[in-house]
């Protein structure tokens, strides 16, 4: 799966949006934009451990 893909999808699990995923995780604003955009690409360990994050503390706020 695409990066761009991945990473929207990850933030919309937590019910965050764009400022809030990013202050949460401590990721600057314009990575995450470019990430989200496809002008930059995530490295596969970091989507990763952002989904086993927020799979771990429970954020993801999707109904089952």
């Amino acid at each position: 799966m695409e990066c761009m893909i991945r990473i929207k999808e990850l933030r919309e699990m937590t019910g965050m949006n764009r400022r809030e995923f990013c202050d949460y995780f401590g990721i600057p604003y314009p990575t995450v934009t470019d990430w989200e955009r496809g002008q930059r690409h995530a490295p596969e360990y970091v989507l990763r451990l952002l989904e086993h994050y927020i799979r771990t503390e429970q954020l993801d706020t999707r109904k089952a």
